[in-house]
């Protein structure tokens, strides 16, 4: 929906994919990861905006790690090792498995909704626990 039929509505959800490529560096994604921190700062500088002009527009983005897409599914290739290759695609991530489209979606769903009309300019990462942190192996505390 154009910024013009929101604000003849009186109000509206934008809702921004980044990545979380824009929140962290990544070294052999320079290009990647630059644009998605674009992604990033310019949903906050819209949110700022429209709440300055008054207008009840939110501007909202979703940071998505590794979801299960078409791009996931081919990146690993093909092969009798192919499932182990995924497997070691997300072994740094706590949850220890790829995300879901419906995942992402049901997020979006929610920022599109009435049940959020006090976020704007945030940021929702979906990740899989990967930001959080390393988990421990075991459940013993690392030295």
């Amino acid at each position: 929906m154009p910024i013009r039929a929101m604000k003849a509505r009186g109000t509206g959800s934008i809702i921004n994919i980044s990545s979380r490529s824009g929140l962290v560096g990544i070294p052999l994604a320079a290009a990647y990861a630059s644009s998605k921190a674009a992604v990033r700062n310019h949903t906050k500088t819209v949110a700022l905006y429209f709440a300055q002009r008054g207008w009840k527009i939110r501007c909202n983005s979703i940071h998505p790690a590794a979801i299960l897409t078409t791009m996931w599914k081919t990146t690993p290739g093909i092969g009798p090792d192919r499932e182990a290759r995924m497997t070691a695609l997300v072994a740094d991530t706590p949850l220890k498995r790829f995300g879901r489209l419906d995942e992402v979606a049901a997020l979006a769903v929610m920022l599109a909704s009435d049940e959020a009309p006090y976020m704007t300019g945030g940021e929702l990462t979906i990740d899989g626990g990967l930001l959080a942190g390393s988990a421990s192996p075991r459940g013993q505390p690392r030295t």
